[in-house]
C-alpha cells in the first residue's frame, strides 16, 4: 500500500534538513575562521611596527637552550657581520613554519607575541637612507627566545671573509699584510741597479698608500661601516 505524499510535510522536511545543512556548513566556517585568524594576527604582528619588549613566557615551558642575551647576539652579529632587526624591515619571506611555531608558543604560553626581531645579514632587510635568518621574540631585561630559523646555513668561510670590517685595527692590519705581499710582487732592480732593504721599504710604503687610499674610497663610496655599528641599525649607511 502506498502512502499519499504530503506536499506540506515534504516542504518541512526539505527545510528541516536544509537547515541542518547550513548549520553544518556556519561551523566548519567557525572552525576554519578559528585556525585562519591566529595565523593572521601573527603575520600583521610581524609586520607592523612594535615597541614591546617582553612577552608573559611561562618560564617553565621555554627551551633554556634558545634563551640568548643580547650581547651573545651582538656578538654574533659582529663575527658574521650580521643585522638583528625588526622583524618588520625583513623583505624576505617569512615560511608557514615560523607562523606555526609562534602560534604554538601562543597556545602554550596562553599569551600574544609581539616585538620580533629577525637576525640575517643586511641584504635581506629594508634598510632605510641614513642568508640565514633567525626569528626571536623579546622575552624581557635584554633575554630573546629563538622561535624558528630557515634558510640555508651561512658560508664557512664567512667569519674569516668580513673579519676585516670589525674594527679599524683588523682593516689596517689586512691592509699592511696585503701591501706587503704586493711589494714581493716588484721584480728586483726594477727602479735601481742593485736592491736593498731600503729599496723595498720605499715601495711597500708606496703599495700601503696606494691599496689603503683604495679601501678609504670604497668604504665611503658606498657607505660601509664597522660590524659593530651597523649591527642594530636599520639604515644601510650606518
Amino acid at each position: 500500500m502506498l502512502r499519499n505524499t504530503n506536499i506540506e510535510r515534504e516542504l518541512l522536511k526539505l527545510k528541516t534538513r536544509g537547515h541542518q545543512e547550513q548549520t553544518v556548513l556556519l561551523e566548519v566556517q567557525k572552525i576554519l575562521e578559528t585556525h585562519k585568524h591566529p595565523e593572521n594576527r601573527i603575520k600583521e604582528n610581524l609586520e607592523k611596527p612594535s615597541n614591546q619588549n617582553r612577552n608573559d613566557f611561562v618560564f617553565d615551558k621555554l627551551d633554556t637552550s634558545k634563551i640568548y642575551h643580547i650581547d651573545q647576539i651582538k656578538d654574533i652579529c659582529i663575527d658574521y657581520r650580521l643585522r638583528f632587526l625588526d622583524a618588520r624591515l625583513f623583505k624576505g619571506k617569512i615560511p608557514n613554519s615560523a607562523i606555526d611555531k609562534v602560534k604554538h608558543l601562543e597556545e602554550v604560553h596562553e599569551t600574544e607575541l609581539k616585538g620580533f626581531r629577525i637576525m640575517a645579514p643586511s641584504k635581506l632587510f629594508k634598510l632605510e637612507d641614513k642568508d640565514d635568518p633567525l626569528l626571536f621574540a623579546p622575552i624581557g631585561n635584554e633575554y630573546f627566545y629563538l622561535i624558528h630559523k630557515w634558510g640555508n646555513d651561512l658560508h664557512p668561510l664567512r667569519k674569516i671573509l668580513v673579519w676585516p670590517f670589525k674594527g679599524i685595527v683588523n682593516l689596517t692590519l689586512l691592509t699592511l699584510l696585503v701591501s706587503y705581499f704586493a711589494t714581493l710582487l716588484v721584480p728586483d732592480g726594477l727602479f735601481t741597479k742593485q736592491s736593498s732593504a731600503a729599496e723595498f721599504w720605499i715601495i711597500y710604503f708606496f703599495m700601503f698608500k696606494c691599496i689603503a687610499s683604495v679601501v678609504i674610497f670604497y668604504g665611503f663610496a658606498l657607505g660601509k661601516n664597522f660590524n659593530p655599528a651597523i649591527w642594530n641599525s636599520k639604515y644601510f649607511n650606518a
